[in-house]
Formats: C-alpha cells, structure tokens, sequence
C-alpha cells in the first residue's frame, strides 16, 4: 500500500503542477502557433485571412482566432494530453507493484476488469479530436475542393490510433495478467485433477458408502462448481478490457465526424439510407 499510495502522491502533484501548465502555454504561443500556421491554415480566402503571396493577412477577427481561440483550444487539448500521460505513468507504476490477482475473479481479468471502465473517462478526448479533424476536413471540401472520399484512409488512421493510445497503456498489465493466469491453470487444473479422481472413485468405482444416495450429494453440486471455476480461469483475458470497452471509443471518434456525410450526401437522401439500414 505504501508504494501504491506514492504513485497516486506523484500522479497528484503533476497533475497539479504550476510549472507544466506555464510550459504548456508556452508551447502553445510558439510552436502551436507556428503549427497551425504552417500546417492547418489553409491558402484560400476566408473569414479570418486572405492569402497574399506567402504571407497570410489575418482580418480583425482573424487575430482573435489565431491568438485567443485557437491557442486556448490547444491548451486545452495539450492539457488532457499531459493528463493522459500522466495516467500512463501511473498505470506503469501500477502494474510493476506486486498484485494480488484472483483467477477465478468473475470479471476474467483477475479482478482488474474495472480499469477497462476508465476508458470512458477519455471519450470526450476522443469526440474533442474528431471535431477538430472533422472541422478539418470540412475546411479543405469547402475551400480546396477535396471530395470526402480522399480521406478515408486519415479517418480510420485517426479512429485506430486514438482508440489504441487510449487502450494500449492498459496492456502494461499484460506480464502480471499472464503470470496470474498460468499460475491459476497449474493450481486449479491440479485440484480439479485431485477432485474428479476422487469423485471417480468414490461414484463410479463403487467408492461410496451404501448409506449415502448420489440422488441429493452435494458432491455433483461441487463438481459443477469446480469446472465452472476452472473454464473462468481458462477464459482468463490477459488484458483489462474487452470489446465492450472499445465500441464507445471508437463511437465518441467517429460521431463527430457524421456530418461530413452531408457533403456527399443531401439530407434526404441520408435520411432515407439510415432508414434502408436500420429497417
């Protein structure tokens, strides 16, 4: 518990460091400036900028959102990157403890089922992203003439690499869940060897005393209860989480990112595909 209690002390006080908020703004104002004009503002006249050789006139509203609102949205964002890295970190730490995992937990991950549940605490990351890609995307249809199509392949990139680098870290519980789970076949297949010898012997061998009816034993009530226990540690996942954990990561992904449908699609006739497919 010691050891535990420092990692949660560490996570805190970077969590709530001064100093990484101050760089982080910094780092906003000079390289996220530099990247958003440099990648992200496009070269085509619009509301906040006309493009005039290489340079780029911003408008009056243009250097509110060049120096207010984008660098805010980055500091936001940067600021649940560095919570993410933090919780990272604290996973590491975690899983280097020595965890007293139960084969038999009924969660099939020997009690750490629970952590696959903290994903969804990072669903608002993951809707956040796929509203700045999908107003991305939107940009270069509007003003650059691109077809949605083209960028089919960035969208399941996007999709796979944040659902993965929400997950991945989870798998730092993948050598313990291993050790737990061969540890568990040895000694549960061993007792179950040991109990069906004896069930054997004593029921079908002829074993029993002639005062005791197999009708109403708990014995058979045992056996069952023996292979149910020896199929959960066989069916013993070897990371924290399942499929029911990814579904809503890729959801908060892919839902912002639905309306770019309407530049392919007219709203009637999206309507009508969704009600082909759903009826």
């Amino acid at each position: 518990m010691p050891k535990f209690q420092a990692a949660i002390n560490s996570a805190m006080r970077l969590r709530n460091s001064i100093g990484l908020e101050v760089g982080l703004l910094v780092l906003v104002y000079t390289l996220g400036h530099w990247f958003w004009r440099s990648q992200l503002a496009i070269g085509a006249a619009t509301w906040y900028a006309t493009p005039q050789d290489t340079q780029l006139n911003l408008a009056l509203a243009g250097y509110w959102y060049a120096f207010a609102s984008v660098p805010l949205f980055q500091f936001i964002l940067g600021r649940w990157y560095l919570r993410l890295l933090i919780w990272f970190r604290f996973l590491w730490q975690v899983s280097r403890l020595n965890l007293h995992l139960i084969p038999t937990h009924p969660d099939r991950t020997g009690g750490l089922g629970f952590l696959g549940k903290t994903a969804y605490a990072f669903s608002p990351i993951l809707f956040a992203q796929g509203a700045l890609l999908s107003g991305i995307i939107a940009t270069q249809i509007l003003f650059e003439g691109k077809i949605l199509p083209s960028f089919k392949v960035e969208i399941a990139g996007f999709v796979a690499f944040f659902v993965l680098v929400i997950l991945c870290p989870l798998g730092m519980f993948m050598p313990p869940l291993l050790r737990a789970k061969r540890k568990g076949l040895g000694e549960y297949g061993a007792l179950v060897s040991r109990y069906v010898q004896e069930f054997d012997g004593k029921w079908v061998r002829g074993g029993a005393p002639k005062s005791e009816e197999l009708l109403g034993s708990g014995d058979i009530q045992s056996l069952a209860d023996l292979g149910n226990s020896y199929s959960i540690v066989q069916e013993m996942r070897v990371v924290p989480f399942g499929i029911k954990d990814v579904t809503p990561l890729v959801v908060a992904s892919v839902l912002p990112l639905l309306p770019l449908l309407l530049t392919v699609f007219s709203l009637e006739d999206l309507v009508k595909r969704l009600v082909r497919i759903l009826v």
